[in-house]
């Protein structure tokens, strides 16, 4: 089959559908009290009713904080409409706190804590929740304080947060609690900003031996850090110098490893044994040198942290590898499971899913070993694998494809779903199998069966789509793309080859990939890829054990991992997994990869309030059903220390209505260890900037650490739609989707769109980036609002001046100024002019005329605008 590329003109993408999101509050209602209920008192006294209460804000003056403990139900306190806010009670005196009592009006809390203090500063959670329905609330809880608040972190309304009553429940007469004696740093993660040398390491400070020791560089400032795993209540810090001690130094502690609170400061220190009091909490604990006792470094022979009374979270659950929890939207199936089900259930996900482009369902379908019979057709947010350590351990007898019916045939939103280790046989008579798919939709390690069938990646006919990826997969007959506008096919095995082409087709390391020739037909051809690991997998084995394969590292490879072959690498039981089910609060989950687990996300959305910190090399995070990880509260989704082979995939991140600096980092900044045997890897991750809501961040993924892999990743912002999708200039903010600083970072398959400033940045030396795919922001109002000083706009992908080198294949950068068509980019790609910064095979288009590309990189290549839609550049310099 012919591609139709040279006989219709692509047509302007548009990444975001245009859905009708309503609100509808219906006011009286809102105004009429709920009914109170007699609380089930498991403590004989209310102790909350007449006492002092404060709120982060009150709506006006008629809803203070005082009508929620007042016992009248038909007064309220109600808050400003922002997250987060906060209701709290001063009990007078210390209690211990058995239920609390929540009759909500009409504007509730979702997602909130329930709190307590013994002094209003240090909070100890004791109950939260997610997915709040309002109305009476009556919650049976185990804590101790003075204090109890109401932490709300997300409206289940477009109001505030308004409570009539706020009822605690309880017995007065408890004590403070004492200082306990339990060493918590003995044995955690520590870091330091430097060490003497390799005998002189951060963790020797935490060993519990007062024999071995850290020293640190002779210069200031310098610092140690522990991760105490969780929240900890911190009383008392224990630091045993050795006879190079810190003349001046803080104690500091951070619930993310990032900003930190002085909890203790003296310029007056003399060495020796110090014993500490200090009131503080936090995640982590350091001691911040500011100005050495002698002319060597600073040097602890041992760092002790108390506490009162250990973690703010329950206990890890455990998990059973041959009947694991995976949450209620993932549906495994085995081949005794009837046809009739397996069909009516991919039937109404399907249904369910075609449109649901910004809702929060998500799903997973996973077959285990056998041989089925079911036409899978996959909708938004759902992913189809089997349960095999091959993709020919399962076998379809019918299709697992996306169409793109629902849009007349264009499939240029067809986002967000995936299809993975599975074999597919077609129905006799079929000969085609369609994935029309764009952004964020793999077909990995996949194998589509007989030499006379071929897939074809857009709708067939009529359509288009805009961008994909094939891994790790084996066609057995031919890949026809058609109307398809830029593809990436890794590590994969074409029986029968390839035909089709219009902006941008890469393929690396592929076997029966299409002659080398670009622009015309635009095929970039990379014989091998020079390191990879494949993405890791939940499989079943013989035994009905449920295991995470992780595939080793392959250099210099071709073709895929599995077929005809044994995959080489390394398998993990899942009872050394947590499984992450959505509400479980992100201390919880610190808590879980602190005592050494891996995770496994369950489909949904999983609010986090505080980063997750991933500090223990070689780390298995893996997502099922594209789980979302959106960062509230302005907070960062995920933190990846600086360390070996740590491995995040099939997660997608997303950012809350409050601004966050950055969704997902590797490697704290400075980060410089090698990890060149081992590296970090990125597969199938995604990020989304609203859509859903408004969504804000800075910047949105930042890898700091050396020799990263990034295995497929859309970075997207919201940036147009229309009928109640909140999307606008001003709205979802977000200035940069990736920065790199780390060197020699590798990325494969790197979509990057919709970004306010510069799409990309790469600061470090040694990059190379196999194809590239980037839309320019649609929304921009004007020309002075998109200035990068006196240049127009911002580039697509920037090399920093300071980079000596960098190579890049196979990138596209597309203009849509759909808001005001006289923007003007200066130039997509923006690079120092040295010999070892080398770029090739570049596209820019002005899509539909709408808008203007002056350069393609740097001062070469033609303009693309309405005269000249689409320009071509093979090499700089």
């Amino acid at each position: 089959m012919t591609s139709h590329a040279t006989s219709v003109r692509p047509r302007p993408r548009r990444a975001v559908r245009h859905l009708l999101v309503g609100l509808t509050v219906a006011l009286v209602a809102a105004l009429t009290p709920t009914g109170a209920t007699t609380p089930a008192q498991a403590a004989p006294t209310l102790l909350s009713q007449g006492r002092p209460a404060t709120a982060s804000s009150s709506e006006n003056a008629g809803t203070p904080a005082s009508a929620a403990v007042d016992g009248n139900t038909g007064t309220r306190w109600a808050s400003a409409f922002s997250d987060p806010q906060w209701l709290q009670v001063d009990l007078g005196a210390r209690a211990t706190i058995s239920q609390v009592n929540l009759l909500w009006e009409g504007a509730y809390g979702r997602a909130f804590q329930l709190q307590t203090s013994d002094d209003g500063a240090t909070w100890t959670t004791i109950y939260s929740t997610t997915t709040s329905t309002g109305g009476t609330q009556n919650l049976t809880v185990t804590g101790a304080g003075r204090y109890v608040r109401m932490n709300g972190t997300a409206r289940g309304t477009g109001y505030g947060y308004s409570l009539w009553e706020f009822q605690v429940y309880g017995e007065t007469g408890g004590t403070t609690p004492t200082c306990g004696s339990t060493n918590v740093a003995q044995g955690s993660p520590a870091t330091a900003s430097s060490s003497q040398d390799a005998g002189l390491a951060a963790s020797a400070a935490v060993d519990g031996n007062t024999g071995t020791r850290w020293a640190s560089a002779a210069s200031d400032p310098q610092w140690l850090r522990v991760d105490l795993g969780s929240t900890r209540t911190i009383c008392r810090v224990v630091l045993t110098w050795e006879a190079a001690y810190a003349r001046a130094f803080q104690l500091q502690t951070s619930a993310d490893g990032s900003t930190w609170t002085t909890i203790y400061s003296t310029t007056t220190g003399a060495g020796g044994t110090q014993s500490l009091a200090v009131t503080g909490s936090g995640r982590y604990l350091r001691m911040y040198g500011t100005a050495r006792g002698t002319a060597y470094g600073y040097s602890l022979w041992e760092l002790a942290v108390n506490t009162t009374g250990g973690t703010s979270e329950p206990p890890v659950d455990g998990t059973d590898p041959r009947n694991p929890n995976l949450g209620p939207n993932t549906f495994v199936f085995d081949p005794s499971t009837p046809t009739s089900t397996i069909q009516s259930r991919l039937n109404t996900l399907f249904t369910q899913q075609e449109t649901n482009q910004f809702g929060p369902q998500r799903y997973a379908v996973l077959f285990k070993p056998g041989t089925y019979s079911a036409d899978v057709n996959l909708g938004f947010f759902t992913q189809v694998a089997g349960l095999g350590m091959s993709p020919d351990d399962v076998n379809l007898n019918g299709h697992v494809r996306t169409e793109a019916f629902w849009m007349g045939g264009n499939a240029t939103q067809n986002f967000w779903r995936a299809a993975e280790n599975l074999s597919v046989t077609l129905p006799a008579g079929q000969t085609v199998e369609r994935w029309a798919v764009s952004q964020a939709a793999p077909y990995r390690r996949m194998h589509l069966r007989g030499g006379q069938n071929q897939i074809q990646l857009w709708n067939g006919g009529d359509g288009w789509s805009s961008g994909g990826l094939l891994a790790d997969t084996r066609i057995d007959g031919l890949v026809v793309s058609g109307s398809q506008q830029q593809w990436y096919s890794r590590n994969s095995e074409f029986g029968n080859g390839w035909t089709g082409s219009v902006w941008n087709m890469v393929f690396q390391g592929v076997t029966g990939a299409p002659a080398p020739s670009f622009p015309n037909p635009s095929h970039t051809v990379i014989a091998q890829t020079p390191q990879v690991r494949e993405k890791p997998f939940l499989y079943v084995d013989g035994t009905g054990e449920y295991r995470v394969f992780v595939p080793a590292l392959r250099t210099n490879s071709t073709g895929t991992s599995w077929y005809n072959k044994t995959p080489a690498g390394s398998s993990i039981s899942l009872s050394q997994f947590f499984v992450v089910q959505t509400g479980t609060s992100a201390a919880t989950i610190n808590a879980a990869l602190a005592q050494g687990k891996h995770l496994l996300f369950t489909p949904g959305v999983h609010h986090v309030t505080e980063p997750i910190q991933v500090n223990r090399a070689d780390t298995v995070i893996l997502g099922l059903g594209l789980a979302t990880i959106q960062a509230d509260n302005g907070s960062v989704g995920m933190r990846v220390a600086d360390v070996d082979g740590v491995k995040v995939a099939g997660l997608m991140f997303e950012a809350g209505t409050t601004n966050s600096p950055v969704l997902m980092e590797v490697g704290p900044s400075g980060s410089s260890a090698s990890h060149a045997s081992n590296p970090t890897s990125l597969h199938d991750v995604f990020f989304r900037i609203g859509g859903p809501h408004v969504g804000k961040a800075t910047n949105t993924l930042t890898v700091n650490s050396d020799n990263v892999i990034g295995d497929h990743m859309w970075l997207w912002r919201a940036d147009h739609a229309a009928s109640g999708v909140p999307t606008g200039w001003t709205l979802n903010t977000a200035d940069t989707g990736l920065t790199v600083n780390g060197d020699n970072v590798t990325m494969y398959g790197l979509f990057v769109e919709h970004y306010q400033k510069y799409q990309t940045i790469w600061n470090g030396n040694g990059g190379r980036t196999y194809f590239y795919q980037n839309e320019l922001p649609y929304d921009v109002p004007n020309q002075a609002a998109w200035m990068n000083g006196s240049t127009r706009g911002y580039a697509a992908y920037k090399v920093a001046d300071s980079v000596t080198s960098h190579q890049a294949w196979g990138l596209g950068s597309y203009s849509y100024f759909n808001v005001n068509p006289a923007v003007v980019e200066e130039r997509s790609f923006e690079v120092p002019t040295n010999p070892n910064v080398r770029f090739t095979n570049m596209v820019t288009v002005s899509l539909g005329g709408v808008g203007t590309i002056n350069r393609v990189i740097n001062n070469a290549g033609g303009t693309a605008n309405a005269a000249n839609q689409t320009v071509y550049l093979t090499t700089y310099p």
